[in-house]
């Protein structure tokens, strides 16, 4: 359940932009904001229960706040895609996915930061993801 100072955060952050600020993009981006770990539409649908959310809306949702900076997409070994909210914290550290059950948790103690990497002439690298794959504490 999303409380009301997320809520409160979400909007300015969506005000802030100029763009068009919508009840379903308030609610989804303080969910993001709120969790722990990225989420996948399955997550979302659960969290945003009580007052429910269309599922095409939540795809469309989701896709803006990528395409606007607010989130992130991760694309899973079992082609499930979960989102975080963008940050500069969240953006510096890995990540671990389960190849079992597709439960993905930070790493906060595993930093993508200073990485050292040779692009290709005329590349310029935006950003980095670093998913480390393997059994979780359930599964193994």
């Amino acid at each position: 359940m999303v409380r009301k100072n997320e809520k409160v955060r979400a909007r300015a952050q969506l005000e802030a932009t100029g763009q068009r600020v919508t009840d379903a993009r308030v609610r989804v981006l303080a969910c993001l904001m709120k969790a722990r770990h990225p989420l996948s539409h399955h997550d979302f649908e659960t969290a945003l229960a009580p007052q429910g959310i269309d599922r095409v809306t939540l795809y469309r949702v989701l896709d803006w706040l990528v395409s606007q900076g607010f989130a992130f997409r991760l694309a899973g070994v079992d082609r499930v895609s979960r989102y975080a909210a963008s940050d500069r914290e969240h953006e510096a550290h890995a990540h671990f996915q389960c190849s079992q059950c597709g439960k993905t948790i930070c790493l906060e103690d595993v930093s993508t930061r200073g990485l050292a990497f040779k692009m290709p002439r005329g590349y310029r690298a935006e950003a980095a993801a670093l998913t480390v794959r393997g059994a979780c504490a359930a599964c193994s």
